[in-house]
């Protein structure tokens, strides 16, 4: 199903490509005799039984540079997980065991990255839905919906829930009262986080294109990176009233405490939500430039998330709180400034979430009025109104489940379990279904296959071992 103005570029392609044996048009395959379609790199891939063939919209030239990439990327993993780092070192029995999960898990998430940039230029979809659902059938890209829709409301949720603790935690510092006394109504939390959501959150997501995005993720890295400067400087000054630990627990109580730091990981690092959307969006889309970026990234997020982790258990110790912050002292100044610029770093990360949640809400609106008559501004699901009135919806959702949520540490568990299949399992089966459409010297091929089914493997292991420690947790 394409447009009319693409049919003469795609029937040439097809002509080209089944007089040389390919399979697939793509920019970006392996080297080989195959003939590529270099106007229509938004077809749809073809050539492989069973491959659905899904139109994909006409979208502007990208723009995105590749630092831009780098920030947005770096920015969509820097997020709340940044606070229960130093509890998953704690939970993992010190920072040796908890290290070097960190560092295996690593190979996986840029791994993960590297894929979904070579499974997006196999399939020409510009969404991981899209991705997933051309290359695996759309079986496993209903799935793949399902679980998106889910797995980024509970974060926008969460992210919602942390800014909404900021606020309460500076309101009563700037706001002091008696303990009687209730706080008045325009410190409550009720009141602060929604008129926030209104004037700032909303905006900040009301845009097309995550592109967009590259100038907020800048400020909202530089705003991750001072709370880990703090935590480290705190260490050696000592923050007011503590007394450092003598002997943290160094070794884990059991071999499912060291796993028990996996859910953690994949809720901090849960970057590959947006991969397909940031990579389709650059200017620059070979391979190995996304490999470049993507290495950068996530070295550069675990250097944060890793010296967060370290110094912050190593301050408190086996009293290390769930959110780091809230094991400081409320009265210190240099805690609340970094308060207050965290709370601005998620403010930045949310409008990324609501940007890849609401693309999969704009896939369903378009099957479902596909045929239906009317203005194109109002079946369009990327035109104003659309747009618009999906984003006001996802917001007052997730604020009103932020605003009645009783403890946010409840769903990390849960979260971090669903994060598994966008880092692990379905960048493995789409590089499983990848390798078949490609033409691939066998030896590679069957690499390829291995590392997908390992990778499939070790996400399903994460999502069962999470989903039932955190159901464990809630009854």
């Amino acid at each position: 199903m394409t447009q009319k103005g693409d049919a003469p570029t795609l029937d040439r392609a097809a002509t080209c490509l089944v007089r040389q044996g390919a399979s697939t048009p793509t920019r970006m395959g392996p080297p080989g005799r195959l003939c590529t379609a270099r106007k229509a790199p938004e077809g749809p891939a073809r050539g492989r039984p069973g491959l659905r063939e899904k139109p994909v919209p006409a979208a502007a030239s990208p723009t995105l540079s590749s630092l831009g990439a780098v920030f947005i990327l770096l920015k969509s993993a820097l997020g709340a997980g940044l606070l229960n780092f130093p509890w998953a070192f704690y939970k993992a029995g010190g920072v040796v065991p908890a290290f070097l999960v960190e560092l295996v898990s690593l190979v996986f998430l840029i791994s993960g990255l590297v894929i979904l940039g070579y499974a997006a230029s196999i399939s020409g979809q510009a969404t991981y839905q899209g991705v997933v659902g051309g290359l695996c059938g759309p079986t496993v890209g209903k799935l793949c919906e399902a679980c998106f829709i889910v797995n980024l409301l509970m974060i926008s949720v969460a992210f919602l829930r942390v800014i909404g603790d900021q606020l309460e935690k500076l309101s009563d510092f700037l706001l002091p009262s008696a303990p009687p006394a209730p706080p008045p109504w325009y410190a409550d939390q009720r009141f602060t986080l929604t008129l926030l959501s209104a004037l700032v959150i909303l905006p900040l997501s009301a845009p097309r294109e995550i592109g967009v995005q590259k100038y907020t993720s800048i400020l909202g890295t530089l705003a991750a990176c001072y709370l880990a400067l703090v935590i480290v400087v705190q260490y050696y000054l000592g923050p007011q009233g503590l007394v450092h630990e003598t002997r943290p627990a160094l070794r884990p109580s059991s071999w499912t405490s060291v796993f028990s730091v996996f859910p953690t990981i994949c809720f901090g690092f849960q970057c590959h939500e947006a991969a397909v959307s940031i990579y389709r969006s650059m200017r620059n889309q070979s391979l190995s430039h996304w490999a470049l970026v993507s290495v950068l990234s996530l070295l550069a997020c675990c250097l944060i998330y890793s010296l967060t982790g370290v110094y912050g258990f190593l301050t408190f110790g086996t009293e290390v709180s769930a959110d780091i912050l809230m094991s400081y002292p409320g009265n210190d100044v240099v805690v609340i400034v970094a308060r207050a610029l965290f709370g601005v770093s998620i403010v930045t990360v949310y409008p990324i979430a609501l940007f890849l949640g609401r693309s999969v809400m704009q896939d369903f609106w378009r099957r479902s009025c596909c045929r239906a008559r009317g203005p194109r501004t109002l079946v369009e699901p990327s035109g104003p109104w659309v747009r618009g009135l999906l984003t006001v919806l996802w917001v007052a959702v997730t604020l009103a489940m932020a605003l009645f949520l009783p403890d946010l540490s409840e769903i990390i568990g849960i979260i971090g379990g669903i994060s598994s299949f966008f880092i692990f399992i379905f960048p493995g089966l789409c590089l499983i279904c990848a390798v078949g459409v490609e033409p691939i010297a066998p030896r590679v091929k069957c690499c390829l296959e291995v590392w997908g089914v390992v990778s499939v493997l070790v996400g399903t292991f994460i999502f069962g071992q999470s989903t039932v420690a955190a159901a464990l947790e809630l009854f």
